[in-house]
């Protein structure tokens, strides 16, 4: 099979296509023919050698995947040869970029009919992650009011979604050129963070989620009244103009259980996905091009593996 290989640390140069044996299924995972992948920040920090989780080359790169089960190892109970699946490949973030890869079966779930292979390929962790972020570690609820640092991003679209729909206040911290965007989206304010004092337009707010650090979350955590919750994915630093917050910070995990929860959601409407540019695997090395700067469209890069 073919597979989206990287024998050795370093920027995409390193990325090459390659012939390799197709992988078997152990106890509990699932084999799956693999029809779309996602490619994503962090699988360029594992390319770059810099990931906590994920082993050192020779790999697979990969974690986003939807497609067909092939087969399925011992204990698996879920699954079965011809069911369309979605999800991610293994904690170790690695393996999905290739013809087939093989899955922890409490890590894929069946894929809803409302999503085609590469909407659903899309999703899995940036959407695990803006649920988490909100329903998990913010807890929050209907009539809370929440500000998304980034909610332009990928992760940031689905945070506003969901919000959104759960009754939540959203304010949408982002640059000028994305306000039309969020306002689709939903957001009940915006401001515009390359403005000259965004801070201004801020209310104060039960909850912030961080997708972006550095000054702009500096300045936004003003916002935040006494006792609020700070969650972030970027950074563990505390704040120093804000003694009183203890910010979370955490890695998405992405289950079975929590997948499903996103299928409701995308069947009953409440969230979509944002599929970018869409490339054929044998030109993996372009897409990590375009996720390093190179011009691409809105939304998470993908690539069409069949």
């Amino acid at each position: 099979m073919k597979a989206v290989r990287v024998t050795r640390i370093g920027g995409p140069e390193v990325i090459e296509v390659q012939d390799i044996a197709v992988p078997s299924p152990g106890p509990d995972e699932v084999l799956v023919h693999v029809y779309a992948a996602g490619v994503a920040p962090w699988d360029a920090i594992i390319r770059e050698g810099r990931s906590e989780v994920s082993p050192q080359p020779p790999l697979t790169l990969g974690s986003d995947l939807a497609g067909v089960v092939e087969s399925a190892g011992d204990g698996v109970t879920g699954f079965r040869a011809g069911d369309s699946v979605y999800g991610v490949t293994n904690p170790q973030f690695v393996g999905a970029q290739a013809e087939f890869a093989v899955c922890k079966s409490n890590m894929i779930t069946l894929k809803p009919g409302v999503l085609d292979d590469l909407e659903a390929g899309s999703a899995p962790v940036i959407a695990v992650t803006a649920w988490q972020m909100i329903f998990e570690y913010a807890q929050s609820k209907r009539g809370d009011t929440v500000l998304v640092v980034g909610a332009a991003g990928n992760v940031g679209a689905y945070a506003v979604q969901m919000a959104v729909s759960s009754g939540i206040t959203v304010v949408a911290v982002a640059r000028q050129k994305d306000e039309d965007f969020l306002c689709k989206l939903g957001a009940n304010v915006i401001a515009q963070s390359d403005g000259p004092d965004f801070v201004r337009e801020l209310p104060q707010v039960d909850a912030i989620l961080d997708l972006v650090g550095g000054e702009t979350l500096q300045q936004a955590v003003t916002a935040l009244k006494q006792r609020g919750k700070l969650i972030s994915v970027v950074s563990q630093q505390s704040l120093p103009n804000r003694k009183d917050v203890d910010p979370v910070f955490f890695y998405a995990d992405v289950t079975t259980a929590r997948l499903q929860f996103l299928n409701e959601m995308f069947e009953h409407g409440r969230i979509t996905p944002r599929v970018g540019s869409v490339l054929p695997l044998e030109d993996a090395r372009l897409a990590y091009e375009m996720l390093a700067g190179a011009p691409h469209g809105r939304g998470k890069i993908m690539l069409r593996v069949r």
